[in-house]
């Protein structure tokens, strides 16, 4: 049976994914090797659109400064760690000059891109597995080290 056509996107980041595998002699010979490129493909993602969104905060682009009309402006980055379904990852997050910028797309203090991580933990502390259970179903379902206490942590604030 015959693939059926690709969107023009689709067949766009089949190609650049073709291509970077071969330029950079990239094996995927399991799981792993799949989480590790998603891993870094969504890293680049993320910091290209908290870049884009800085962007639209200062209202010019990073080298456009004629068009500066604010006296705020770039001030370097900062590196925050995500945790995500394909592991830990470091993302560098735009900053400005007077602090007025606040990400939407990674927002300040989220350290999680599965916004619903909580409501799971929750979920199956209701169904009656241990502290320990959870977070050994964590570290094996999403590669994320989360510690017992961290799990009785989020139960008992959801309990009060």
């Amino acid at each position: 049976m015959a693939r059926k056509k690709d969107s023009p996107q689709k067949a766009a980041l089949r190609e650049l994914m073709g291509n970077y595998l071969k330029e950079n002699n990239v094996k995927v010979k399991d799981g792993t090797d799949v989480n590790s490129i998603m891993r870094d493909m969504m890293s680049i993602i993320l910091e290209g659109a908290l870049d884009q969104e800085l962007d639209e905060e200062l209202g010019y682009s990073k080298y456009d400064y004629r068009n500066k009309e604010t006296d705020n402006s770039r001030n370097g980055h900062s590196q925050k760690t995500l945790h995500t379904s394909y592991g830990d990852m470091e993302i560098d997050i735009p900053r400005d000059r007077k602090g007025d910028f606040e990400p939407q797309v990674v927002k300040k203090y989220q350290n999680s891109i599965t916004q619903d991580m909580e409501e799971k933990i929750i979920s199956m502390y209701a169904k009656g597995m241990t502290t320990a259970d959870i977070e050994s179903h964590m570290r094996e379902l999403y590669d994320l080290e989360i510690s017992d206490s961290t799990v009785s942590r989020i139960t008992e604030r959801s309990c009060q």
